[in-house]
């Protein structure tokens, strides 16, 4: 089995964030860390070269393959964020609806910036989706 990309690394959060090109996205990235230690009450780590992450869940897939990544995290990327969180709670559509201005994939968030969206119902969605991933895996943090 190909040994995985996406795992914890040494490298420092805080370098990282002081190394976003752009002061705005990066602004957004110290605000979406704050936000998230405090939603996780876990520290930062950096997964990989370019995800955040707070927290792990080991996951198991029916093809046998299985890992450990972060329980949720983001990225601050060129064109704009992107959050990892779960999409299998209850709550999620009603609260995806009051969001605002974002895109999402299979289990990621694209918001080009934080003013785009309300930052309370982010704070909701990110306190839902750590307590389906402590509910539904095996967590650490």
């Amino acid at each position: 089995m190909a040994e995985l990309k996406t795992k914890p690394t040494t490298v420092s959060v805080d370098d990282f964030i002081a190394a976003v090109e752009h002061p705005g996205r990066r602004a957004d990235a110290l605000a979406l860390c704050a936000l998230l230690a405090r939603v996780s009450c876990c520290d930062a780590k950096m997964w990989g070269p370019s995800i955040i992450g707070f927290g792990s869940y080991h996951y198991r897939y029916a093809s046998g393959h299985e890992g450990d990544m972060a329980m949720i995290g983001f990225s601050p990327r060129k064109t704009g964020l992107v959050l990892y969180m779960a999409g299998g709670f209850a709550t999620r559509d009603a609260l995806m609806a009051r969001l605002g201005k974002y895109r999402t994939g299979k289990s990621c968030l694209y918001v080009n910036r934080l003013d785009d969206v309300d930052i309370a119902v982010l704070e909701e969605l990110a306190v839902e989706s750590v307590a389906y991933m402590r509910g539904n895996y095996r967590t650490g943090g």
